[in-house]
């Protein structure tokens, strides 16, 4: 089975707002970034373009969308919201019912994608 139909997997197993989330999740990180990779890596949806650029993986309450280089990117919207103690990574928590301001996350995903592909 190939990584797009383990996330497929993974999205029909949530059938719950879970499954919708990572389904939307995943759907703006491949309008944000057409040329990125799905990849299936520790048990979670992982998009890759030289390098892991965010996973997404839900949880009991919430639904995760971790930036492996997060702490090194801009955020002028605050999405960060969870793990701002780590020294690369940080994460944005999706809660039952959060809306999403879809350009500015697809903003945040290119700055991900582009902060991989520089020198």
């Amino acid at each position: 089975m190939n990584a797009s139909e383990q996330i497929d997997n993974y999205i029909a197993a949530k059938q719950d707002w879970r499954g919708d989330m990572v389904a939307r999740l995943r759907k703006l990180v491949l309008e944000a970034a057409p040329d990125i990779a799905e990849e299936w890596k520790w048990n979670s949806p992982v998009w890759s373009q030289s390098k892991p650029v965010c996973s997404v993986s839900a949880f009991k309450q919430h639904v995760g969308m971790n930036f492996f280089q997060g702490a090194y990117l801009a955020d002028p919207h605050n999405l960060f919201n969870s793990g701002l103690e780590s020294k690369h990574s940080r994460t944005v928590k999706f809660l039952e019912g959060d809306t999403i301001d879809e350009a500015v996350l697809k903003e945040l995903i290119q700055t991900a994608v582009a902060y991989n592909a520089a020198p």
